[in-house]
């Protein structure tokens, strides 16, 4: 027998029951300690050779030079679907926009097309244990629709306020969109792992971020309100190394700021079951003729 867990092993029946019933799972086990490793150092290679995003080197001196700045940030977003692209923690720049902190330590999160570029993350995405929750949950077309590496950092990592994923990937009928969130290194209550509201994921969603009309800014909007939330609905949800929660698209999660002084790596991305479904034109991510989404199932 070889010691590779199969997704029966991965994923019982009674885990399906609890992602259908609290909104999430957390499955121990996807990847092993070394493509854990191997992801993280990959993923410091890229660090190492990045270029900073020039919107990130503009000094505010006048309101002028802060709105070219909000527009650049916005710009570079909106437009960071097909691409590999990094975005900052706050602070990590001088007025000069050099950096106050080493550069591994000042990125929120790298994102939102490693799945489709960097080929150890494409193969995690695409690998068979992926593909067998995906089956086990009875996906019929599944795709995927962004990933990111986010580093929550020690000391800085910062708080994820309460939010349903579906706010910012919305489809119609909703429940088509579940996240996979890969622990790259164990994930505690001390460094700001996830907590949910279970069985959140019922009541459908109260905020949406849409594009604006073209020409218009800013470029994005929310329509409606975020509702409040009762502090002590949220439970814990740690995980090890190498472990996955699976996040249904509507059920709410939040994550506190990292005050330890550990990292907290997690390569997480978002797929969606196509067959039946309408993406919305509003939403922020739009798939290109660079990277139409692509199928979850090797053919």
């Amino acid at each position: 027998m070889s010691s590779e867990k199969t997704t029966m092993d991965l994923m019982s029946d009674r885990d399906v029951q609890k992602y259908l019933e609290d909104g999430y799972v957390v499955l121990d086990g996807l990847l092993t300690s070394q493509e854990c490793d191997e992801l993280r150092q990959r993923m410091a290679e890229i660090v190492d050779q990045m270029d900073v995003p020039e919107h990130c080197r503009i000094t505010f001196s006048t309101y002028h030079d802060e709105q070219l700045k909000t527009q650049g940030n916005a710009d570079y977003f909106i437009t960071s679907g097909d691409k590999i692209r990094f975005f900052f923690e706050k602070g990590v720049f001088d007025d000069k926009g050099e950096f106050l902190v080493p550069k591994q330590r000042s990125l929120n999160k790298v994102g939102h097309a490693l799945h489709a570029y960097e080929p150890l993350y494409k193969k995690v995405t695409h690998s068979p244990k992926v593909q067998g929750i995906a089956r086990k949950l009875g996906l019929v077309n599944p795709v995927i629709l962004q990933s990111m590496f986010i580093f929550k950092q020690p000391g800085i990592g910062g708080e994820v306020t309460p939010h349903q994923d579906a706010t910012f990937l919305y489809t119609e009928p909703l429940g088509r969109v579940m996240g996979m969130w890969i622990a790259l290194e164990d994930a505690t209550v001390n460094n700001g792992c996830l907590w949910f509201i279970p069985g959140s994921h019922n009541s459908g969603i109260s905020r949406r971020m849409v594009r604006t009309p073209p020409g218009t800014f800013p470029l994005t909007d929310f329509t409606g309100r975020e509702q409040e939330y009762d502090a002590e609905k949220f439970v814990a949800a740690p995980v090890k190394k190498g472990g996955v929660v699976l996040i249904d698209g509507e059920v709410v999660h939040r994550s506190a700021e990292n005050t330890s002084e550990d990292s907290r790596h997690v390569y997480t991305f978002h797929i969606m079951e196509s067959q039946d479904t309408r993406w919305s034109p509003e939403n922020w991510l739009q798939p290109t003729e660079d990277l139409p989404f692509p199928a979850l199932y090797s053919k």
